[in-house]
């Protein structure tokens, strides 16, 4: 335990440039003290004491605003960023080197037992206020981006955005987990990509009119010279070939 506490300290120094000194993280993380809370918690709840672990959790969640149920197994090196609302479930299993903002919840979806809560891979970020529901495995250096919900299953290597979450692969590059600016609207692309297909559309469309009105001037002018160079052609044979014409003009409309 005393090494997964370490390697909680010395994460936040990396990922948080507001950490300044060992004093100030020791007293004004909420997120580390969390963790240090459940840690001795979850060692507590492991060895089958009753109520103690949960008394434990609850006195964590009343002063730092996060709440890890005591059968949560978190891995070393996680940072809770800031921390308030975030939700950890009984059967909620966090990788090594994990980043959890504020608002999110690693949850469970109905009254099901045994595992039911999430399992996130090594080096994953979940953005401020995102939700993964349900007994999902989510891979190693995955993003979720803020504000989603996550109800699938995502493989390593890719980032997750919107409600329902999307899975947008990032053709294994490594990416930054600070650089929220660089999550991909997914909305927006493919908002763009019916915009452009529709302007497509409407060229072929006026293509064919432009082809359309041709072949109608085609049409008429073969029809007058035919009317003026046969004048024994009986009305019932012009008839016939002028409703052909139109019937066939009409099917291309």
């Amino acid at each position: 335990m005393l090494s997964s506490l370490i390697a909680d300290f010395r994460i936040i120094f990396e990922r948080d440039p507001a950490a300044r000194n060992w004093l100030e993280v020791l007293i004004c993380y909420p997120g580390l003290q969390a963790l240090v809370c459940h840690r001795l918690a979850h060692g507590l709840y492991r060895l089958g004491l009753p109520f103690i672990p949960r008394l434990i959790s609850h006195l964590g969640r009343f002063f730092t605003g996060i709440e890890i149920h005591p059968g949560a197994q978190i891995g070393n090196g996680v940072f809770i960023d800031h921390g308030m609302g975030v939700v950890i479930g009984e059967t909620a299993i966090v990788g090594d080197y994990t980043l959890i903002y504020q608002g999110v919840t690693l949850g469970g979806t109905g009254k099901e037992t045994g595992k039911r809560h999430p399992t996130l891979g090594n080096n994953v970020v979940v953005g401020a206020g995102a939700k993964v529901l349900g007994n999902l495995e989510i891979g190693n250096n995955v993003r979720i981006g803020a504000g989603s919900v996550v109800l699938r299953d995502v493989p390593s290597d890719c980032t997750v955005v919107g409600i329902p979450g999307r899975i947008i692969y990032q053709s294994g590059v490594r990416v930054n987990p600070l650089a929220h600016n660089n999550l991909p609207d997914s909305e927006a692309k493919v908002v763009r990509l019916l915009l452009d297909r529709i302007e497509s559309l409407e060229r072929e469309v006026q293509q064919l009119k432009q082809a359309q009105s041709r072949d109608w001037d085609l049409v008429a002018t073969s029809v007058a010279s035919s009317s003026s160079e046969s004048a024994s052609v009986s009305s019932q044979s012009c008839n016939l070939s002028d409703k052909e014409i139109e019937e066939f003009l009409g099917g291309t409309i």
